[in-house]
């Protein structure tokens, strides 16, 4: 289904494609979109708020089933760890420049506003990758698991943003690299 807030985050990334991220402006994107002002507010409070939409959307395809589900429980945590974080990292690249020029924005350090909520996002980001990736074990062997992802998303992260590889060869690596020191059970 298409609703308007689709139609206005469509727009927004395609408009982010051609003058960067940083130089979106709003009143552009609802011009393109064919509405006044006030409707994307209804919808955005601001371009924060269609990142974050955007991200949610990142999240979504990483919780999509994946392609051959038999297969996918019957490996072991760490693979389907790295399977989970690499869906992410595969629907980010369609949109790489944008998605990087995203959270550089959202990193300002004149925008506490925006990094503050980036650390909360995270951590759910690492829950849903637990989850997706069937990770059971609870107590200090969870918590030992959460670190780990996130020290994993984050190498990743780094490795995505100079990655230039068709197939994401560097960022693979660096997930895989950054894995196995996580204690996956």
């Amino acid at each position: 289904m298409d609703t308007l807030a689709d139609r206005i985050l469509d727009a927004a990334l395609d408009r982010a494609t051609i003058v960067g991220w940083p130089n979106l402006r709003l009143h552009d994107v609802a011009g393109e979109v064919g509405i006044p002002l006030p409707d994307l507010f209804a919808c955005f409070r601001d371009a924060d708020a269609i990142a974050d939409a955007y991200f949610a959307r990142l999240l979504a395809r990483m919780l999509a089933p994946p392609e051959n589900p038999a297969e996918f429980v019957l490996a072991g945590a760490r693979e389907r760890a790295e399977a989970v974080l690499l869906r992410w990292f595969q629907a980010a690249a369609e949109r790489r420049k944008v998605t990087l020029e995203m959270l550089a924005v959202k990193a300002w350090p004149s925008h506490p506003h925006t990094w503050v909520p980036m650390v909360f996002n995270l951590s759910r980001l690492i829950l849903w990758v637990r989850e997706a990736a069937r990770l059971d074990r609870g107590g200090v062997a969870r918590m030992a698991e959460e670190v780990g992802l996130t020290k994993t998303f984050l190498a990743g992260l780094a490795a995505f943003a100079l990655d230039r590889s068709e197939d994401l060869a560097g960022t693979r690596r660096a997930v895989r690299s950054a894995l196995r020191f996580v204690p996956l059970g």
